[in-house]
């Protein structure tokens, strides 16, 4: 195996390794909602609630099945998930398919991820 192959696979194997103990703690995790939570620089300025904010208890109860509480939490949820796991996708795929990777980091996908996520925030915050 060339030396980047080599690299690329233990990038891969601890990036994957990340992933599953992050996926395991979020399981397990139980919060404990007199503790509080971190305090999000974004809603503390402004008063509203940012796109990431309910993200963990919904990500939580997705990984329990409870897709109806995640929802609750926070719906971009649905749609940060699959984006994420797409870009993955993508990047571990950008040598063979580089027309995929192309159109995944092109300016008009780029600016649709950031309007999707304005619209979302403003939306969540107005209705």
């Amino acid at each position: 195996m060339p030396r980047i192959g080599k690299y690329i696979a233990t990038a891969a194997a601890v990036i994957a390794a990340a992933v599953v103990l992050f996926l395991v703690l979020s399981h397990y995790y139980v919060h404990d909602p007199s503790q509080g939570a971190p305090v999000c620089l974004f809603k503390a300025l402004t008063g509203w609630d940012c796109p990431g904010c309910g993200s963990q208890r919904a990500l939580h109860a997705m990984l329990h099945g409870n897709f109806g509480a995640a929802w609750r939490f926070n719906p971009f949820i649905f749609f940060a998930v699959p984006l994420a796991l797409f870009y993955i996708f993508a990047e571990a795929r950008r040598r063979s398919n580089p027309r995929l990777y192309a159109v995944a980091v092109s300016p008009l996908c780029l600016s649709l991820i950031i309007l999707a996520t304005v619209l979302f925030t403003v939306l969540r915050n107005i209705l």
